[in-house]
């Protein structure tokens, strides 16, 4: 018998620790354990995708950009890497989603999604991403490590952790983006009453589908009062009706600024990506998405700049998550979806304190060393990232 009570307590032991270490929930919730980790000292670190997939052409060629912040005046505060390569041309796939995991994990992989769907971009990454690396290593809160994300890519919403058994949802970051203010908004008004009777249970039965979406942490992780109390600011500002707010990339950058002012992240990325409505047909569409990141560039190193938390200690890192084809006679231009060189072509411009100033790196790179790159930066081990730091952006 106590041979069977010692069983019963050693099996239930490893069950609790193999859940925590999956990042579930379970009846030993790390957050009642003392927490151990030291504070965050480091820079603030700002990943900024310069998303929706674009060339060299139209955003560092001088002759030719349509991003001339970007091109004629950040390049001058820091280190530009012009050669940087999606795996040397290999068989990965050239889009948003699998860009964005390169760039948080350190690691290519030719990833599917989890729905099985044509097209779909929901998709797990199988090492720790830099979140990850974050917050485990320091008493960094989820609210302090964010991605700011799209309305119209749901599927990257949920890119905030991975699905290593030594990592996962206890150290993922938090989500800012219209999806989840919505579903902030959705709830307020089912607790307020706004609904009764047959139309309550039908806003509760949309609640629930729209909450689905998040199956991974559905339950087993709970939003910090701070989430709550940003939306409701939001909400006081901008209303409920969707009509008063920006829309597309010009959105991010204001929920950017918001998210320094009220919850002060000390590691984010903003996933832009208006240059993608390019597959409408119209390239006027993919050159004025690169102008309106340009604006928003702009803004937030005005936001740096004026702000004391993270003037003289944040670090920005603009990477595109893709390049875009350069076939000229295709009847939709600037696709990036047929493995074509040109949609392997990137760049990455670093700046901010203890970043070489005006200068240019010739050298091939690849993307995947953006996240060894910002763990130097944070001061934090990035074990499972293969791509080596950028070491001419280290002084």
């Amino acid at each position: 018998m106590i041979t069977d009570a010692i069983s019963r307590r050693s099996i239930l032991r490893t069950t609790l620790g193999t859940a925590t270490c999956l990042g579930l929930e379970s009846g030993l919730s790390p957050a009642a354990a003392p927490d151990t980790r030291p504070a965050y000292t480091g820079p603030n670190v700002m990943i900024i995708r310069f998303g929706g997939g674009v060339r060299r052409r139209e955003t560092i060629d001088p002759q030719h950009t349509y991003s001339p912040f970007l091109c004629r005046e950040l390049t001058r505060r820091g280190t530009l890497f012009k050669d940087m390569s999606i795996d040397r041309f290999r068989n990965i796939n050239t889009s948003h989603g699998e860009g964005t995991l390169h760039i948080l994990t350190g690691k290519y992989d030719n990833f599917r999604d989890v729905n099985d769907t044509f097209l779909g971009e929901r998709f797990e990454a199988k090492v720790p991403t830099v979140f990850e690396y974050l917050r485990k290593a320091y008493a960094v809160a989820e609210h302090e490590t964010l991605i700011i994300n799209g309305e119209d890519r749901t599927s990257e919403e949920f890119y905030s952790f991975s699905n290593h058994h030594l990592f996962g949802a206890n150290f993922k970051s938090e989500t800012l983006s219209l999806y989840r203010y919505k579903v902030w908004l959705l709830d307020q008004q089912i607790r307020e009453g706004h609904w009764n009777g047959p139309q309550l249970e039908k806003k509760k039965a949309e609640l629930n589908k729209m909450r689905s979406l998040d199956y991974r942490t559905r339950g087993r992780t709970r939003q910090h009062e701070k989430l709550h109390d940003f939306w409701a600011r939001w909400k006081q500002h901008y209303g409920s009706d969707g009509f008063i707010n920006p829309r597309g990339d010009r959105l991010l950058t204001e929920l950017c600024l918001w998210s320094m002012r009220h919850l002060q992240p000390r590691l984010l990325m903003i996933n832009y990506n208006d240059p993608d409505y390019v597959h409408w047909g119209n390239k006027n569409h993919y050159t004025r998405g690169i102008s309106i990141i340009d604006q928003g560039l702009k803004q937030l190193v005005t936001g740096i700049e004026a702000d004391p938390f993270y003037r003289d200690n944040t670090v920005c890192v603009v990477v595109p998550d893709c390049g875009r084809d350069n076939n000229r006679l295709v009847a939709v231009p600037y696709q990036h979806h047929f493995g074509s060189k040109s949609s392997h072509q990137i760049w990455t411009l670093i700046f901010g304190p203890g970043v070489p100033r005006n200068k240019v790196v010739d050298r091939p790179v690849d993307q995947i060393s953006v996240a060894a790159t910002v763990g130097h930066y944070m001061n934090m081990p990035t074990r499972f990232a293969e791509g080596p730091p950028l070491t001419e952006a280290i002084a």
